[in-house]
C-alpha cells in the first residue's frame, strides 16, 4: 500500500503548467511540522515537494497562496532525470489525488493585485474634499482599535 496524508502549509505560491498533451500540472512544497521538540525544545518541519494534476490543480492555484493551510492526500512516487552538467538526479515527491483547502490566503500575485487597485480607490477618495473629513467608527479592543464595517 502506497498512501501518504499530510497537513502543512504552503512554502509559496504553487506553481502551474501545462503538460505536453493538454493536462495541467501544479507544484508546491509544503512543510509539514514535526509532533515532537528537537534538543533545543523547538518543533522542526519537513519541506515535502507535492505534485498534482487536472482540475485539482487549477483549483489549488486559484484558491491558495504561500501560508495556505491544507490537507493533501495520494502516493509517494519517486522519480529521475538527466541535469544539465549530464548527471543524473532523483526527486521524491507526493503526487497528491486530493487537497483540501483547510486556511486559504489568495496567492500573492492576486494580493498585489488588489493592493494596487486600493491604492488606486484611496488615492481617488482623498482627492474628494468630502472624504477629506471622514473617519471610519472605531470599537475598543483590549489589543487594538479595530474599524466597524
Amino acid at each position: 500500500m502506497n498512501h501518504v496524508a499530510l497537513v502543512g502549509r504552503l512554502t509559496k505560491d504553487p506553481d502551474i503548467r501545462k503538460i505536453g498533451d493538454g493536462r495541467m500540472q501544479a507544484s508546491f512544497t509544503l512543510a509539514v511540522n514535526r509532533s515532537f521538540k528537537n534538543q533545543q525544545g523547538d518543533i522542526d518541519a519537513d519541506f515535502i515537494l507535492c505534485s498534482i494534476w487536472g482540475r485539482t490543480a487549477e483549483n489549488t492555484v486559484k484558491h491558495c497562496g504561500k501560508g495556505s493551510l491544507v490537507g493533501v492526500s495520494g502516493r509517494i512516487q519517486t522519480r529521475s532525470y538527466e541535469r544539465e552538467d549530464r548527471t543524473r538526479a532523483f526527486v521524491t515527491e507526493v503526487v497528491g489525488d486530493d487537497v483540501r483547502f483547510l486556511v486559504t490566503k489568495k496567492p500573492s500575485s492576486e494580493v498585489r493585485a488588489e493592493s494596487s487597485q486600493s491604492q488606486v480607490a484611496l488615492a481617488n477618495s482623498q482627492s474628494n474634499s468630502a472624504a477629506d473629513h471622514f473617519e471610519l467608527p472605531t470599537q475598543k479592543n483590549e489589543k487594538e482599535t479595530l474599524p466597524i464595517f
